[in-house]
């Protein structure tokens, strides 16, 4: 009815005789006739403006109309006798603020429409089955010199499609154009290309858009199901699989569109060598692990030395492509293994999968740590309590039998047990030799064989060094060093005594770390540097790093560095609070402004980049990646920000999350959230400075020196209609501890009142609900073997602001560690499914009506 009543409008503002133009409707796939009307800001202002577009004197006119005091009044009028209009509608194309006009106009010549004056006389090509013809895109946007076409060069179209589509960060209130086009001679039907704004023109922008091409290929792939014979779907399947990012999948796909049709292989020779080069290119090319923010989570993938991704963020953690060409990642809290076409080698069914390592690695299942080869083959009989890293074809195992009784030995690349479990403690072999406990007081050098070479009677022995062990005569006492032989090169005397590496060792010379004296010493015990430093690392390409207490009094708060040669002479002064391995010449520092590389000499390289905020930099072929602030950026070698993860959180708009960063302090680095959108100032206010202030955002002197540290983040941790639920982290680590404390607090925020829930919201009034969640927990930790871990009568119920979050299932309570449980459990957490609790639910309630 309203869209009738605004045709009237319309109709009254055009010329006697003039005709509104009805042809298909907005959408492609829509053929029901609709006036060509759109009532959109144009010009943002604030306020609609009315377009339309109309038949009359044998000419095709647009018209833009503005609403004064007086009524609508036209601003602007376009026409053309040459030009068909067969698609009309407005959204914002080149910005979120204003609406531009797009026009599918079809080919009759190379230009449509212009300027009235400008119009030559014509034949009128109008036709009731235009809707079939192919039509050539224009998008008319709103400036100071009236409407101007952003369509440079002549973009066909058969179809046309125009949303906000989501990216791999989410939507972001800029719509796309997604336009099925044809090729040319090449059979198989029309296929999906997506046009983006870029800043001065529409440029493709497929490889931005993956989740689009795998809806629209598994909305394909059924179809194919339907009609196998249709080559024209199998092509189109290929394209979208192709444009997903899943080149191998179009590659088998092309091969059963070819038996359907073998005369179209021909035509599409062209497409076949561009899958081929991809997959080619992309077993070859470096691909780099990046992440994204999203409505549903931080979300892993990888991106290439463009910073473009070529394996779609979806895992919930990826780690650096090894040598092997895989990857480990996470999906499900659970582990897998990749190849570089993002296809799993092995599905991510472990705990925990390591490195690999001369072929083999170890995983941790359900049952223990197990040993696979690069196929995903489980070459271990049995799980072991513990299995390391293989070194020259041995790998250190433990086992522990029902008593608790513990022993290592060592497995061989098959998995089999080439040392049995015989020894009270072990180290990875070096040279083909290795130390082992044989029992108090007596440790051996054996070979890969388990022969014994040597036997040491001593309270410890550490591993091999070149040549040399580090050696204490008893539990408490000094240490010094052996040879092979068992002879005494070095006096203990240390109390801190490490393996030598290019001829030289740390030690420490303190007597009761009160305060530390680390020194570098040669193989005869001479000091190359004297022990006289809080701290002191090994470089690499004779470089040691030399650390001076920030605090004497206090050496636990840490140090700062100066870099020396190995030899002794210092390069630089204490500048550095961190230091890295030195690679190529170069080692990564933090000054705790910026972090840069020096050269050999301490210098700072001032063609590689530099980086604000303290953390460390790697060379990882032709790119630099940067993980700094706890955030992981990417550079090339001179300098050039090639991608960092995105600040803006799309949800749904007119809402979105804003990061923040807040570093006051060298020692404190919070990243906060900010919500836009919510139309209430006061409620927007009042939720954005509650989410700073359970972030951790307080003032902090930027001068004192900390007696800790403190990290804080967020995550999206639930989106549903009006709801967002927001996971806020922190950790507190005092200096000199054994470990810090974890924080995690979840936010459930309605998007429309900007109201922060309750869990007692979410429950009808009067409802006993302490009690109902208190039983249903406590009959968990009863009859579930789960919560085994949790301490003999510690849990004594639940509080009525019990810490908790939601899901579209299921409300989950949890605690904080300590509470209930040892440190290691994290935070117990008990899933409650709503179907257990619907009598109390209050489902008319705000909250829950937030989120259904």
């Amino acid at each position: 009815m309203w869209e009738n009543k605004l045709q009237d409008e319309v109709q009254k503002l055009l010329p006697i005789g003039a005709k509104l133009v009805g042809a298909q409707a907005k959408g492609a796939l829509d053929d029901s006739p609709s006036p060509f009307i759109q009532l959109s800001d144009l010009d943002g202002d604030g306020e609609k403006e009315l377009a339309a577009i109309y038949r009359w004197v044998g000419e095709t006119f647009l018209t833009v109309w503005k609403k004064g005091q007086d009524g609508w009044y036209a601003v602007q009028t376009l026409s053309s006798r040459k030009a068909a209009i067969r698609h009309f509608q407005t959204a914002p194309v080149t910005g979120r603020k204003k609406a531009q006009l797009i026009i599918g106009w079809r080919l009759a010549g190379e230009d449509a429409l212009a300027g009235a004056s400008n119009m030559t006389e014509g034949s009128d090509p109008l036709r009731e089955d235009m809707a079939a013809q192919p039509a050539a895109l224009a998008v008319y946007e709103w400036t100071p010199r009236g409407l101007v076409n952003r369509v440079g060069s002549l973009l066909s179209f058969e179809e046309i499609e125009v949303d906000d589509l989501p990216s791999v960060a989410g939507g972001d209130g800029v719509h796309e154009i997604i336009l099925w086009q044809r090729e040319p001679g090449v059979a198989g039907g029309p296929h999906a290309n997506i046009y983006k704004w870029n800043g001065s023109e529409l440029s493709l922008a497929n490889d931005r858009y993956p989740a689009f091409f795998q809806q629209l290929a598994a909305s394909l792939q059924e179809k194919t199901q339907e009609e196998p014979g249709s080559t024209q779907l199998w092509y189109q399947l290929a394209r979208a699989q192709q444009k997903a990012g899943q080149p191998a999948q179009a590659v088998a796909t092309l091969a059963t569109a070819v038996k359907f049709g073998p005369s179209a292989k021909q035509e599409w020779e062209g497409f076949i060598r561009l899958i081929r080069r991809e997959l080619e290119s992309r077993a070859m090319a470096a691909l780099f692990p990046a992440s994204v923010k999203t409505a549903e989570g931080v979300k892993w993938g990888y991106i290439d030395g463009s910073g473009r991704f070529v394996i779609q963020p979806h895992y919930e953690y990826a780690e650096d492509f090894q040598q092997n060409g895989l990857a480990i990642v996470q999906m499900n809290n659970r582990s897998g293994l990749i190849n570089k076409l993002g296809s799993f080698v092995v599905s991510p069914v472990y705990q925990s999968i390591a490195p690999f390592s001369e072929g083999r690695a170890a995983v941790i299942d359900d049952r223990g740590f197990r040993v696979i080869d690069e196929k995903g083959k489980i070459l271990t009989p049995q799980a072991y309590s513990y299995i390391g890293t293989y070194k020259e074809g041995r790998a250190l195992f433990n086992k522990t039998d029902a008593q608790g009784r513990s022993a290592y030995g060592y497995l061989d690349r098959d998995g089999r047990e080439a040392i049995g479990a015989q020894y009270l403690a072990a180290t990875d072999f070096q040279d083909g030799k290795a130390v082992v406990q044989v029992r108090e007081g007596e440790y051996a050098l054996i070979d890969t064989s388990g022969r014994i070479l040597q036997t040491y009677p001593y309270a410890s022995v550490g591993p091999l060094g070149d040549g040399l062990l580090a050696f204490a005569r008893t539990a408490d006492g000094p240490k010094g060093y052996l040879d092979e032989s068992g002879r005494v090169v070095i006096e203990p005397q240390y109390s801190v005594a490490l393996p030598f590496e290019d001829g030289r060792a740390i030690v420490n010379a303190s007597a009761d770390f009160t305060q530390n004296q680390y020194g570098l010493i040669d193989k005869t015990g001479a000091y190359l540097i004297p022990p006289e430093y809080n701290d002191l690392e090994l470089l690499g390409e004779g470089r040691v790093a030399l650390g001076k207490a920030i605090d004497p009094n206090r050496p636990y708060l840490g140090s700062t560095y100066a870099i020396a040669d190995a030899d002794g002479p210092i390069l630089t002064d204490f500048l550095y609070e961190n230091v890295g391995r030195y690679k190529e010449g170069v080692a990564s520092v933090s000054d705790g402004r910026s972090t840069f590389f020096i050269d050999r000499r301490g210098q700072r390289v001032s063609n590689l980049p530099i980086v604000p905020g303290s953390g460390t930099l790697t060379l990882m072929g032709e790119l630099v990646k940067a993980d700094v602030d706890q955030r992981v950026s990417y550079y090339d070698r001179n300098g050039k920000r090639v991608w960092q993860q995105n600040t803006i959180i799309p949800l749904r708009e007119p809402y979105r999350i804003v990061e923040h960063k807040y570093a006051p302090n060298k020692n404190y680095l919070v990243y906060y959230p900010e919500i836009k959108g919510i139309a209430n100032r006061a409620a927007r206010e009042a939720v954005n400075n509650r989410l700073k202030e359970l972030s951790q955002v307080k003032p902090i002197d930027p001068n004192a020196q900390l007696d800790y540290s403190y990290s804080g983040d967020f995550a999206v941790a639930f989106f549903r209609k009006q709801l967002v639920e927001l996971e806020l982290t922190g950790y507190n680590f005092p200096f000199g501890a054994a470990h810090g404390m974890p924080t995690r607090i979840y936010v459930p925020i309605d998007l429309v009142s900007g109201r922060i829930y309750s869990l007692k919201d979410l429950f009808k009034p009067g409802s006993d609900y302490v009690r109902v969640l208190s039983e249903l927990v406590g009959n968990q930790i009863r009859t579930n073997p789960e919560y085994s871990y949790v301490f003999p009568d510690s849990y004594k119920g639940i509080s009525p602001d019990q810490p908790f979050y939601v899901k579209a299932d299921a409300l989950y309570l949890y605690f904080a560690p300590y509470e209930i449980a040892p440190y290691a459990a994290g935070f117990p957490t008990f899933r409650i499914p709503f179907s257990e609790i619907s009598g109390i639910i209050d489902e008319s309630g705000e909250f829950w009506r937030s989120f259904h």
